[in-house]
């Protein structure tokens, strides 16, 4: 399970290090897909998680506009990365672009896959998350279970 979150500077290359324990996930996953996330940041699924996503998008009836746009969100902002020898992957220009990552990025575990941020939008993602009373209140809904 991807959890924690950790801040990484991107190389002159525009690679960036994901976290040793993340890697060893991912590899377990068979690899991984870097994708545009929902709000403005990206997601990295490992392979089999993508591959679920995937299988059920192509369902999708393509008489579906809205199927039709998921498809293209999806695929067409989604790319298929692999680790180099120092544990780094490539984040193309487009993708930084739409998530406004630029030197620095916070990658976040969130369950089954990874964020990756720009530590400015993930700030306001932390803003609304500190915010006691609208948390409770937007999560009541879930009914997770006391343990």
């Amino acid at each position: 399970m991807f959890v924690g979150q950790f801040y990484h500077n991107l190389d002159d290359k525009s690679r960036l290090t994901i976290p040793a324990a993340y890697r060893e996930l991912i590899s377990a996953g068979g690899g991984a897909y870097l994708m545009r996330g929902f709000e403005q940041n990206l997601m990295l699924f490992t392979f089999t998680s993508f591959g679920v996503i995937s299988d059920r998008i192509i369902r999708m009836s393509l008489t579906d506009s809205n199927a039709r746009q998921l498809r293209r969100l999806i695929f067409s902002n989604a790319v298929n990365v692999e680790f180099d020898k120092a544990g780094r992957i490539l984040l193309p220009q487009f993708l930084r672009d739409i998530a406004e990552i630029n030197t620095e990025a916070v990658i976040v575990g969130v369950g089954n896959f990874v964020e990756i941020w720009s530590p400015k939008i993930w700030a306001a993602q932390q803003e609304q998350l500190n915010d006691i009373k609208s948390t409770a209140d937007r999560f009541a809904v879930f009914e997770l279970p006391s343990v």
